[in-house]
């Protein structure tokens, strides 16, 4: 197979819709096919519907760990933004790259593949893996069942890097999240009578401006290194209630903790279950005994917070040419990774200024400085 540059690349894998609710076996099939073609073998992990797969795949020895580079396959839906390109096909102008996860984060994707021959042209002394998984998207689902089969592994790898966009500055650090819903169950009456019912919507307010208590206090614990310096609590969705002149049997809403690292995000759902069990529970169920607060965790993943001074931090300063190590607002599947004992780092082209809007893009500038970059790690990997 002939040398594809990155660009080309990109083009082909945006491509493939792979919105997180759709599959992405398209896109691995094409990606596991361009490998093997260059003589690289692939191993996928799909999920359990077999609807979507992860791919893990190695260049150079394998009886040593070596470094992971990592990038997510799904992209976030276009449904009811103003695209002025067309989003599942690749469009450049003005030096941009556009199209659905141009930046979150097929560039990076597409810089990898590019560099697979240059990988392969060396003698390697440490091994490159190639990790791309699905549903990150919805709460960094799918890499999980990849880590889980690497943690069985004799030869673990020994550093990540996740190429998440941000402007190819190195990234030591980001929040972790728990997203929740909570499910209130009342009991209906004729409005006239609304003493004599349980108004589940009512007692969900309660419930939001606990949280909204909650997060006044988390806000008194600062780290500089982030913004917002502090873990957060936000209500997102609420649904409840059928008819101005029915007591409300039903309500429910979702929220989420974005915690710093080193702070347990399950202690909020747990504060907030603890007020549920002691203030309301007993006024709902004086009215009606069949009355009920139920918690359902929907997502979560950890914060990541790498060392400074660890030598991934001073790899990923080594690939980047900068020790100004940052930190970002979003998550990334890098807690997960650095809780499976694989120290990480974020490093990608593009900007999460880009992401998740209309006419996302990534410059062909950033796109060419992952290229460099890569090419950076190659000549790391014969040296070490």
């Amino acid at each position: 197979m002939n040398e594809q540059s990155s660009r080309d690349l990109l083009a082909r894998l945006i491509g493939f819709a792979t919105v997180s609710r759709d599959s992405n076996l398209e896109l691995i099939g094409f990606i596991r096919d361009y490998l093997a073609g260059l003589g690289v073998d692939s191993e996928l992990f799909h999920n359990r519907e077999g609807t979507k797969a992860n791919l893990f795949a190695t260049i150079g020895p394998l009886d040593k760990g070596g470094v992971v580079l990592s990038g997510h396959t799904d992209v976030v839906p276009v449904d009811g933004q103003a695209w002025t390109v067309e989003p599942f096909r690749l469009s450049e102008r003005d030096g941009r790259l556009y199209g659905r996860g141009a930046a979150d984060m097929k560039g990076f994707i597409a810089s990898v593949l590019a560099a697979v021959p240059a990988f392969l042209a060396q003698p390697l002394k440490t091994p490159v893996h190639l990790a791309f998984s699905y549903d990150e998207e919805v709460g960094c689902l799918g890499v999980r069942s990849m880590l889980a089969a690497l943690q069985e592994r004799a030869h673990k790898p020994r550093l990540c890097l996740i190429g998440e966009p941000t402007e190819l500055k190195p990234v030591l650090g980001h929040k972790g999240k728990l997203a929740m819903r909570c499910q209130v169950q009342g009991a209906p009456c004729h409005s006239a009578y609304a003493p004599y019912g349980v108004n589940a919507i009512e007692y969900a307010a309660r419930l939001i401006g606990k949280l909204g208590e909650i997060g006044e206090v988390l806000a008194q614990d600062q780290d500089a290194r982030f913004d917002p310096p502090f873990s957060t609590v936000q209500t997102g969705l609420i649904k409840g209630g059928r008819a101005l002149n029915i007591v409300p049997e039903e309500c429910e809403f979702d929220f989420e903790v974005r915690a710093l690292p080193g702070f347990e995000a399950q202690a909020v759902a747990d504060q907030l279950q603890s007020y549920a069990q002691a203030q309301l529970l007993p006024r709902m169920r004086a009215v009606n005994p069949a009355s009920d607060i139920r918690l359902q965790p929907l997502s979560a993943y950890p914060g990541l917070a790498t060392p400074a001074q660890s030598e991934a931090a001073q790899w990923v300063a080594l690939l980047s040419g900068s020790t100004e190590f940052g930190t970002v607002a979003f998550g990334t599947e890098g807690g997960l990774f650095d809780q499976a004992g694989i120290p990480t780092v974020v490093c990608g082209p593009g900007s999460m200024e880009q992401g998740h809007k209309p006419d996302e893009f990534v410059s062909v500038e950033q796109l060419a400085g992952c290229d460099a970059m890569l090419r950076r790690l190659v000549d790391y990997l014969q040296a070490h």
